[in-house]
């Protein structure tokens, strides 16, 4: 009976602070500015704009501006209700499906758990914690990327934060593209969890947009107080929720249950005893992590069939970054010993998993390590670094993407990994020395990514070592690098001639009056993405050289050149039947109308024109 009048007294009052007039809504509101906490009644809603961008994995613009950066979604709105391209907008790297499609793409990861979509994420901190009531994402431009956002119990401005971080999900969806591209404000229901937070976490998948999504603010409404309902602990239950989905693992077992004796074992098993060993090993290799360490306690076939290290030869935790620790890795040790491929991304932060941890685990199981993604782990340190060189002689692969917490000497150690096919260093703290010497004592780089890698000062003798020590490279990144003049890039195409992915976006130093963009279309015949992104002095003549000498050419990007006629894209578009992305946004020579007709008489390529209104 206390339930139920509990229950219609929450609803009583839910319905009353909807129903109150404008005045008492500004009078809330000024007195939540003031700070007066005490005075407000527990049904009033706080609204907050974001404080502060505390984390982020990938953003468009520069290290050093404000343009189309993730610290745009800090504060009141700067665009919204406006729809279109602006610079004042928070802005992911990529979009659409075209990067996954190019040569410098890493192999997708087995087992990874179907209701995992992230690509992109963005930590957002607020300036009081609420328990949160909606939750509300103002979309300027090809909206839809957002599929989950989660909050989290540690309080960032805190002087004394929680020994234990929890991160409880507020909403999770699937990928999808609004029917337009117009602005519009996303605020899913969302569910209710039993602390307060003015912590937010959004992750995006932008890989069914037809351009960058862009986001201009984030609203947080929720109350200061627990709600009763939350009080007396009645579940909200929705049929949705039945499922035996990743969230229902206990928190006391972690990500990785507990094996051994330990556990009580089950000795029936159907007839399962009866299949051949391999046909076993075959049906439990396509259950994700966390169900093989539950399958794992039901029977004594079962855990050994689940901790045989064949089992774990990939090894995917990103989809459990919220809940990985080092005692996860710790049990996983045993399983992994013949580990040859290791996601890590995205987790640790925040003391989850320690240097000493990872170290640990490393050691365990890093001898036969052939590609380990690292990006956003915070708790990488220069130790972590000369382990991995120590333990992991056969690494092809190392991603340390917007690892920008990396201390710059940390990046020495990977001069010792000689095999090194592909390296990601994008947003990180990598000198100009360090990266020499890796150029130097890595000559089997085929993939390297150095986007928004600031530290560096001389873009042209780093080209002139990739020339001279690295000529099987294949794919090149230097998104943002700021002083690569002509004579670096002459010197880039002419040793390193099997390239087929060269990105120089936002380079602006080099100038198509010097030649440097026909020298590279003659000298990469086997080229099949470019990215000239705003650089004004692209021309028609650069294109005739591209449609000359590149006819493998799939990816083109002349974002923002004035001096591209609609004659010399026609002839591009005739001569490169291959091509599949062209963008040609914010080239004045060319208007949505001339866009749209090659639109019609191309229709396998997909043709960028973004718009502002």
């Amino acid at each position: 009976m206390l339930t139920l009048l509990s229950m219609f007294y929450y609803i009583c009052l839910r319905r009353r602070s909807r129903s109150g007039t404008r005045s008492e809504t500004l009078g809330s509101r000024r007195a939540v500015e003031l700070g007066q906490r005490s005075a407000l009644p527990v049904t009033v809603e706080v609204e907050q704009y974001g404080k502060e961008v505390l984390d982020f994995s990938s953003h468009y613009g520069s290290e050093n501006s404000m343009s189309y950066t993730m610290w745009n979604l800090a504060g009141v709105p700067n665009v919204y209700p406006s729809s279109g391209d602006f610079t004042q907008t928070a802005v992911f790297r990529t979009y659409g499906g075209w990067w996954t499609q190019c040569v410098s793409s890493a192999l997708p990861f087995r087992r990874t758990p179907p209701n995992f979509h992230g690509q992109d994420f963005l930590e957002l901190a607020f300036e009081e914690p609420v328990y949160p009531t909606a939750v509300e994402v103002l979309e300027t431009y090809h909206p839809g990327a957002i599929v989950k956002i989660l909050a989290c119990s540690l309080n960032p401005f805190s002087q004394n934060p929680p020994a234990d971080v929890r991160w409880e999900v507020l909403w999770a969806g699937k990928p999808n593209k609004a029917v337009t591209p117009q602005a519009r404000q996303f605020s899913p229901s969302i569910r209710q969890i039993s602390f307060a937070t003015n912590l937010l976490r959004l992750e995006v998948n932008c890989s069914l947009l037809e351009y960058y999504t862009e986001l201009d603010a984030v609203i947080l409404r929720g109350v200061r107080e627990r709600p009763i309902l939350a009080l007396y602990k009645i579940p909200v239950i929705d049929i949705n929720d039945l499922s035996d989905s990743e969230e229902e693992i206990s928190d006391a077992g972690g990500l990785c249950c507990r094996s051994g004796g330990e556990n009580r074992q089950n000795l029936g098993n159907g007839f399962f005893d009866r299949l051949p060993y391999e046909l076993i090993q075959l049906i439990v290799s396509h259950l994700p992590v966390p169900d093989l360490c539950r399958l794992a306690q039901s029977c004594k076939l079962f855990h050994k069939h689940c901790c045989d290290p064949l089992q774990y030869i990939q090894l995917s935790l990103q989809p459990y970054w919220a809940r990985l620790t080092d005692a996860s890795l710790c049990h996983l040790q045993s399983r992994c010993t013949l580990l040859q491929r290791l996601n890590m991304s995205w987790t640790g932060n925040r003391g989850a998993v320690t240097a000493s941890g990872f170290c640990s685990f490393m050691k365990a199981c890093g001898v036969s390590l052939v590609c380990l993604e690292l990006s956003c782990c915070h708790f990488l340190t220069e130790a972590c670094l000369e382990v991995i060189a120590q333990t992991c002689p056969c690494l092809q692969e190392l991603n340390l993407a917007s690892c920008d917490r990396l201390q710059p000497q940390a990046f020495n150690h990977i001069t010792k990994l000689a095999n090194l096919r592909r390296l990601v260093l994008y947003r990180t703290k990598v000198e100009q020395s360090a990266l020499l010497s890796i150029l130097t004592f890595c000559p089997e780089l085929r993939h390297l990514n150095l986007g928004s890698c600031v530290m560096i000062e001389d873009y042209d003798v780093v080209a002139s070592m990739l020339s001279a020590r690295c000529r099987s490279l294949r794919s090149l990144d230097l998104w943002r690098c700021r002083n690569l003049s002509e004579r670096g890039l002459a010197e880039l195409v002419s040793g390193c001639r099997f390239l087929e992915e060269l990105d120089l976006g936002w380079c602006s130093t080099i100038q198509s009056s010097t030649g440097c963009f026909k020298h590279l279309a003659r000298s990469l015949p086997r080229l099949r993405k470019l990215f000239l992104t705003a650089n004004r002095t692209v021309c028609d003549s650069d294109l005739e050289e591209l449609a000359a000498n590149c006819s493998a050419l799939e990816h083109l990007d002349i974002l923002g050149t004035r001096m591209v006629s609609p004659a010399s894209l026609r002839k591009l578009l005739q001569c490169c039947p291959r091509l599949k992305l062209l963008d040609v946004s914010f080239c004045s020579q060319v208007d949505s109308r001339f866009a749209q007709e090659l639109s019609g008489l191309f229709p396998n390529v997909s043709i960028k024109k973004s718009f502002t209104q």
